[in-house]
C-alpha cells in the first residue's frame, strides 16, 4: 500500500485503518510524501488498536525525485533500513537529510512555479546525465521554468552524495547496446 498524501492526519488514519482490520503484518506500507519520505522511513507508527499497541514502518518510498539520481536513492534507502534495523536512535544527521532530499524534490519538481516544470526538471537531470538528447515534452509550449535550471544545478552542487552522475557516466555505454 502507498500513501502519497502530504496531510499527517490522513496517513494516520489509513495506518489506524489498517491496524484496526488487523491488516498490518499483511500490508507493506510504501510513502509517496515526497517532503516527508525519509521521516516516514526512519518513524515507527505506535498504534493502539483492539487493546494492544501495534508498531507499523514505512518499508519504501515512491520519491518523484527519484525518477532521477536513483542509485543514490537506494543507497539512501539501504541506508535508513540498516539505522532502523540496528535500533539505533534517530541521528541528527537523518533530520538534516531529510531537508535535503526534499529540497532536491523542490529543484527538479518546480514547487517554486507550482510545479509547472515537474517533467522538463526530470528530462534536464536525464539529459545532463546523458540518457537524453534533449528536453522535450508531448506538449512543446511546456519546459523549464525560470530559474529551475540554475535551482537543479544548485543542488546537484550542494548535494553530491545524493546524485549518481557518475554511476550513469560509467555504465552509459553498455546501456546503449
Amino acid at each position: 500500500m502507498c500513501i502519497r498524501d502530504s496531510n499527517r492526519y490522513q496517513t494516520l488514519d489509513v495506518i489506524r485503518g489498517v491496524c484496526d482490520a488487523g491488516c498490518e503484518d499483511r500490508i507493506s506500507f510504501y510513502t509517496g510524501n515526497d517532503d516527508n519520505i525519509v521521516n516516514d522511513l526512519l518513524t515507527t507508527y505506535r498504534i493502539q488498536s483492539g487493546g494492544e499497541v501495534k508498531e507499523v514502518r514505512f518499508v519504501g518510498g515512491l520519491l518523484g525525485h527519484w525518477a532521477v539520481w536513483t542509485r543514490a536513492g537506494v543507497e539512501l534507502l539501504d541506508a535508513i533500513h540498516e539505522s532502523v534495523s540496528e535500533g539505533e536512535s534517530i541521528a541528527s544527521m537523518w533530520l538534516t537529510r531529510a531537508i535535503e532530499v526534499t529540497d532536491m524534490n523542490a529543484a527538479i519538481f518546480d514547487a517554486a512555479n507550482g510545479f509547472q516544470g515537474c517533467i522538463p526538471g526530470i528530462h534536464s537531470v536525464l539529459k545532463e546525465q546523458g540518457l537524453l538528447t534533449d528536453v522535450r515534452c508531448l506538449d512543446s509550449a511546456e519546459g523549464l521554468s525560470n530559474g529551475q535550471c540554475a535551482e537543479i544545478e544548485r543542488v546537484r552542487r550542494s548535494y553530491p552524495e545524493l546524485i549518481d552522475d557518475a554511476f550513469v557516466q560509467s555504465r552509459i555505454h553498455h546501456w546503449r547496446r
